[in-house]
């Protein structure tokens, strides 16, 4: 997210500043936007954060183990409700209109997976997720990493659209920029008569770069998405995004990949996961029925959208801070876990099957009443980052993480 750096201490350069965040977030969504210098060539990386506490045993049901319908009796997947099942796992009948993507072989899931120092703590948790590095001083978000190790600069390096600015994932020294909208992206007040972008740039003209980097940043970001302020935009392939927060986030991403403007990285905050009641059976009207069906509308949007052109260069993979307990809670609901799933949707992906190495529901399996974890996150993102974005080593983003060897992404 693009932020200014509230200890200027020159009052009229701050008054300014402080106008120019007027009007640019939003409530419930947050999706931020990286761009890409000219020289780099690998996959847009779309980055899909469900906060809250995602249940992965919801959305990727073990339906192959006995001990997930002991552990919910009310709650669980039947097997006969699933879609895409394999005897082991099936996705939950609400991913329907994802299944297209599923059969072509571009969508794949990936279970027991989870951060190496769990917490059920969402705060600690995302923020530990964001940071991605453990036991060491690095205060970096690993997004900003990955910009840096890529070479992706320029005035729109990091975009965060919303209110849910994700200021750890982007912390570090690549710019970036924070927008309501690309639409609504536009510095508060200014116009003909009070010409305002014109003041910032002539203000800043002659200042110490420490100072003016910033703001002469968000001019340059104002300017570089002129040309899509306004401008009508008709989704392809017959696509139609859900009238949702998400829907409406994923379009913004997919209007940016199309017009080439060097996209490197996307994140899209999407909530309402943490089920502790309700949760409901697998049917419409259910809450993780329904949450589930808006987000499967939304991804499917989005991949028919950019078609399988556009999706050829494209990953996109989802992140939450934890999983949910195995066992449902007298609420008909779970509560905060640990091990968890991951959906990933891409040209580059291997998809129709789930990757994992499943260490079972049995009590003597779980860790504290969780499902364990056997797959660290990063290695999943690694692999991706190695075969579709083009970074080498991971030591630089993720310390001490080899990349998962699960061969969910083919090389570029």
């Amino acid at each position: 997210m693009f932020s200014f750096d509230c200890r200027e201490k020159q009052v009229s350069r701050r008054t300014v500043l402080g106008g120019a965040l007027a009007g640019v977030a939003a409530t419930g969504i947050s999706t931020t936007m990286a761009y890409a210098a000219p020289g780099y060539t690998g996959d847009t990386l779309v980055v899909l954060s469900l906060r809250g506490g995602f249940d992965g045993l919801s959305a990727i049901v073990p339906i192959g183990d006995a001990d997930y319908y002991k552990a919910r009796p009310s709650i669980g997947v039947p097997k006969a409700q699933v879609i895409a099942g394999d005897g082991t796992f099936g996705l939950h009948p609400a991913l329907a209109p994802l299944l297209p993507h599923w059969q072509s072989g571009k969508l794949a899931a990936v279970h027991a997976v989870g951060q190496p120092n769990p917490t059920r703590s969402h705060f600690a948790a995302m923020d530990a997720m964001e940071n991605a590095a453990p036991g060491t001083s690095i205060r970096t978000g690993w997004l900003d990493r990955m910009l840096g190790v890529t070479g992706a600069s320029g005035p729109l390096a990091g975009v965060s659209i919303g209110n849910a600015m994700p200021h750890r994932l982007y912390a570090g020294p690549a710019p970036d920029v924070s927008m309501a909208s690309i639409d609504g992206f536009t510095l508060a007040g200014d116009s003909a008569k009070r010409p305002r972008a014109a003041a910032l740039r002539a203000m800043y003209a002659d200042a110490p770069a420490l100072q003016a980097g910033q703001a002469l940043a968000a001019d340059q970001a104002l300017t570089a998405t002129a040309s899509l302020r306004g401008a009508t935009y008709t989704p392809a392939n017959g696509a139609t995004y859900p009238a949702t927060e998400l829907g409406t986030a994923l379009r913004d991403v997919a209007r940016l990949i199309k017009a080439k403007v060097g996209l490197a990285t996307a994140t899209v905050d999407c909530g309402d996961w943490d089920m502790h009641e309700g949760l409901g059976t697998g049917v419409k009207g259910q809450r993780m029925y329904d949450n589930l069906t808006e987000l499967a509308l939304a991804l499917a949007a989005f991949a028919t959208d950019l078609g399988a052109e556009g999706m050829a260069s494209v990953t996109l993979l989802t992140v939450s801070e934890f999983g949910r307990r195995v066992a449902e809670n007298g609420s008909h609901g779970v509560d905060h876990g640990h091990g968890n799933a991951m959906l990933v949707l891409g040209g580059g992906v291997r998809g129709g099957k789930i990757f994992t190495k499943w260490p079972g529901l049995s009590p003597d399996a779980l860790v504290a009443g969780d499902l364990a974890a056997t797959t660290d996150y990063r290695a999943v993102i690694g692999e991706v980052l190695q075969k579709r974005c083009g970074v080498g080593s991971l030591s630089q983003v993720f310390p001490d993480v080899s990349p998962s060897s699960f061969g969910l992404a083919a090389a570029r």
